[in-house]
């Protein structure tokens, strides 16, 4: 949520930032703004709604600025306004925030009565007028910074201008993400990595708790009471070309048709179909002892915590050991029963999420494990964490997730082969039949995306819908959850998902001849009963949207339209190929009704924020 950009000491800054910003719309934003420093002093421009709305207002900016910050702001306190939107500016200070100051009410209320007049409603504001007041008794970034932190409470990423300090910029970091970008002659911050791909390197992970000081020559980290601090420089993972749409139309189909070379390739690195063996060196960062756990935890936000619905189902059966699922944002505030002997799974694709951080932080007090499941590297779970099991499907920019879910879910089944493999829970032949599903599902992810013709016909007849239900069992029931968050997400379409047997348990109360109702029934042993399903609901003339084998004649015969899957014998393998058409079928419906599919409205790739 939220994106930041500094530079310092690079031509026409202004237009660098633009382009780091470009680079994060992905977070989620709805409006934005630069401030760059040169020897006239400080310059802003900001407006309401997306970058394409500044971008008329750079040349208002001196193309001779080599300093400055930038930002875009996902609405939390006020609306998403020019005068709400960052940077916020007074006189001699400019700042540009990332998170939520949860005492920003008692503070604003003090500064009032202090005589500070506010311009916005944001709680970022007060930020800005600390230091404005602080810097004048201290003439000092340095010590102001040890003074105003110790007066906030909640999350931040501040990026900080002085007027009379143009030599510096300054990053502080506090519960949200950051990484300072390092080059010869400027240097960078930024929210992510991927908006530092195209000038650095070399990168530093900012920890919780301490500040960076930016010059053109060199980068010093210190914690907030001014001790300098030792850092470690790491090497960026990214390309340019990583974060391109390479000829797609939209990030979100790009990262659909790389699904296939992406699972292949994590199979590959992993398993060795060969010779019947694990790569445990390549799939966790460290060894980990299982033998003792008792439980496990997982713990996700959204897309992440359906992943974990779905390894459920196969974590149990392959371990013979309590596997719980768990939204983040309800697990840190639910007083849980965590023991040393239970293993914590968060699962996050961008390893920033706040809600799952907050919840790992709160079972390492009570002494459990942390396995990550994660995609970025050096991220703050993953460094809270034991150790990693990185999924490696590469950036993922467009907001809905694609091939980050589906990755999850595979490389929890090969963790799960691994767990059980050391365990003794799983025999030689479980583990046999499980990589020659393995060997076969690198076949069928060749088929895994149906014909366009196919996509197309479905979304003429569908696309005008105002509501959908989805159903499945067993593995294919949090399918059903995730086809619904799919479309709803992009297409803004009404979409529920359903257990199948849950439906006369109340759901079946909203169908009619209007409603479209998508079945998951690939021939799995839930396969009868979910065609029962479907003629319950074909007795009240819902619209059936058939998914499963092309030659399953049965479920042709009862289905209005039929979405064809790839069949694997695993049902863990089965899953990740039932929705792959899910997907590809949400984007064309949401690019047949004219929306943002990369960005929908209201949402962020990282919540970053509670």
């Amino acid at each position: 949520m939220c994106g930041i950009f500094g530079v310092i000491g690079t031509q026409n800054a202004a237009q660098r930032i633009f382009e780091g910003l470009k680079t994060l719309e992905y977070r989620g934003y709805d409006s934005a703004g630069i401030a760059v420093l040169n020897s006239d002093g400080i310059s802003n421009a900001k407006e309401a709604g997306k970058l394409d709305a500044l971008k008329g207002s750079l040349v208002h900016l001196p193309d001779n600025a080599s300093t400055g910050i930038g930002h875009t702001r996902w609405a939390t306190h006020g609306a998403p306004t020019k005068t709400n939107a960052h940077p916020h500016m007074h006189e001699d200070v400019v700042i540009v925030h990332n998170g939520i100051i949860e005492n920003y009410k008692e503070l604003k209320e003090q500064l009032i009565k202090d005589g500070v007049d506010f311009q916005s409603e944001t709680d970022s504001e007060v930020i800005l007028h600390l230091f404005e007041k602080d810097l004048v008794s201290t003439n000092d970034v340095t010590k102001s910074i040890s003074n105003v932190t110790s007066r906030l409470e909640g999350a931040f990423a501040i990026g900080l201008l002085w007027k009379k300090d143009p030599e510096h910029i300054y990053m502080i970091k506090q519960n949200s993400p950051v990484v300072i970008g390092l080059s010869e002659k400027s240097n960078y911050f930024a929210s992510d990595a991927p908006a530092l791909a195209t000038d650095v390197k070399d990168v530093i992970f900012m920890e919780d708790g301490c500040f960076a000081k930016l010059s053109k020559e060199k980068v010093e980290v210190f914690n907030f009471d001014g001790k300098k601090k030792e850092v470690e420089i790491k090497q960026l993972q990214y390309s340019a070309s990583d974060i391109g749409k390479q000829g797609h139309r939209h990030y979100m189909l790009k990262e659909i048709y790389e699904q296939p070379h992406i699972l292949t390739n994590i199979v590959a690195r992993c398993v060795d179909t060969q010779n019947y063996s694990l790569r445990s060196d390549l799939l966790l960062t460290d060894e980990f002892d299982f033998s003792g756990i008792k439980r496990i935890q997982l713990v996700g936000c959204g897309t992440a915590y359906y992943s974990g619905c779905v390894a459920k189902y196969f974590l149990e059966s392959m371990l013979r050991i309590p596997v719980n699922v768990e939204l983040a944002s309800e697990f840190r505030y639910a007083n849980p029963i965590v023991e040393k002997d239970h293993l914590i799974i968060p699962i996050s694709q961008s390893g920033e999420t706040l809600d799952t951080l907050t919840s790992i932080k709160m079972c390492k007090e009570f002494g459990a494990k942390i396995l990550a499941v994660c995609n970025v590297r050096y991220s703050s779970i993953t460094r809270e964490a034991d150790t990693t099991c990185y999924i490696e499907a590469g950036p993922e920019i467009g907001v809905a997730s694609t091939k980050a879910f589906t990755s999850m879910v595979l490389n929890l089944y090969i963790l799960g082969l691994h767990i059980g493999k050391q365990r003794g829970t799983l025999s030689k032949d479980d583990l046999h039949a499980a990589i020659d599903h393995l060997e076969k599902f690198k076949i069928d992810l060749l088929h895994s995306i149906p014909d366009e013709q196919i996509i197309q016909k479905l979304s003429d007849a569908l696309f005008e819908k105002d509501h959908f239900l989805f159903i499945g069992r067993g593995e294919h029931a949090p399918i059903a959850y995730e086809g619904a968050l799919k479309l709803k997400e992009i297409s803004y379409i009404h979409a529920e998902g359903y257990a199948g047997g849950e439906l006369k348990h109340g759901p079946i109360a909203l169908i009619d001849r209007k409603m479209p109702i998508l079945c998951l029934a690939p021939k799995d042993r839930h396969h009868e009963k979910m065609l029962s399903n479907i003629e319950e609901v074909k007795a009240r003339r819902g619209i059936i949207i058939g998914a499963g084998d092309k030659d399953d004649k049965r479920l042709h015969e009862l289905s209005d339209y039929f979405l064809p899957c790839a069949q694997n014998p695993s049902a863990a393998l089965q899953a990740i190929l039932s929705v792959i058409p899910l997907q590809i079928l949400s984007y064309q419906i949401a690019v047949d009704r004219g929306t943002d599919v990369d960005q929908p409205r209201n949402l962020a790739k990282s919540v970053t924020v509670e």
